[in-house]
């Protein structure tokens, strides 16, 4: 059984989101989210930046939630919410996976850690707003491409969605007001899926 060291709306969601979703049993072990939990020696040895997630699969430990959906992908999907790798849509499904993370969710990250050490009247607005920038920026992206699909590779519903979908829930945290009208409705299908909502509640 895979265990998951999580704490609720952080990216441990992602993987939670994926094994409801491919049906596969797991383990939520909740932690301390504490900056001096984080910094303890037993932490750091499974996390070594005292970052979550966690997640275990017997004796292997991985840290970084990304390479965990591909790892289950690989070793649990057989076959389910990825294309095969001779599939033509398997490079798009890379790069929407990758989109979530490393483009879309880069900037959510930069306003979360501004606002940490920087609080109220230290913040600086420029660049809060340049960040804002960035993120409408992909938001408009992801609204023409999803116009005239239900997900992101058409009509089936893929791990990219998870990806994605998962950053959009932070846009609805730190700048809802830059979501498009237009990417509501592609929106709204991930949030109506029963996986989302138990992984947001977990």
């Amino acid at each position: 059984m895979l265990t998951i060291y999580h704490v609720t709306t952080t990216r441990g969601m992602r993987v939670i989101w994926l094994c409801e979703e491919l049906g596969l049993d797991y383990h939520v072990e909740k932690i301390d989210f504490s900056k001096e939990f984080r910094a303890t020696p037993e932490w750091r040895a499974l996390n070594p930046v005292g970052k979550v997630p966690v997640m275990k699969d017997g004796d292997m430990v991985m840290f970084e939630s990304g390479a965990m959906v591909q790892y289950i992908l690989a070793k649990y999907g057989a076959g389910r919410l990825a294309p095969a790798v001779n599939d033509p849509q398997f490079a798009q499904h890379l790069q929407w996976m990758w989109f979530g993370e490393a483009t879309l969710s880069r900037p959510l990250g930069e306003i979360v850690n501004h606002r940490r050490e920087f609080p109220g009247e230290q913040e600086i607005p420029a660049m809060i707003e340049e960040m804002k920038d960035r993120i409408e920026a992909c938001l408009q992206a992801l609204a023409d491409h999803t116009q005239d699909r239900s997900y992101l590779l058409g009509e089936a519903f893929t791990a990219a969605d998870i990806m994605v979908g998962y950053a959009l829930m932070l846009v609805e945290m730190l700048a809802p007001e830059r979501m498009p009208a237009e990417l509501a409705p592609y929106w709204e299908r991930l949030q109506s899926r029963a996986a989302y909502q138990t992984a947001k509640a977990v």
